[in-house]
């Protein structure tokens, strides 16, 4: 349960604001579910990042519409698994919060 505390929307916010993730590395500390939860979150980041240099490139006239097209059809691919594995786990918290003692 630590390793999900470690991850709020503000470290994620900041990690795709400056585009580092060496805070929230850190934070982490070791394998299973919450690492495997940090690599979706950079993942998504890196993806929300390649959308946005594909959105400039094409902008510029340096890349076509395709290019934008796809990068922002994986970068909201990206978004709706990690709003999805949101509303999972906190509905299994929910869940376990409603748990007879």
């Amino acid at each position: 349960m630590t390793a999900l505390r470690s991850i709020n929307p503000a470290q994620v916010a900041a990690a795709y604001r400056t585009g580092g993730a060496a805070e929230t590395a850190a934070a982490t500390g070791g394998g299973g579910f919450g690492a495997a939860l940090q690599r979706a979150v950079e993942g998504a980041v890196e993806a929300g990042h390649a959308a946005d240099a594909s959105g400039v490139r094409a902008l510029s006239g340096q890349g076509g519409v395709s290019d934008v097209v796809l990068a922002v059809s994986r970068a909201e691919l990206a978004l709706q698994t990690a709003v999805a594995v949101r509303d999972r786990v906190v509905s299994a918290y929910q869940d376990v919060m409603r748990m007879p003692i």
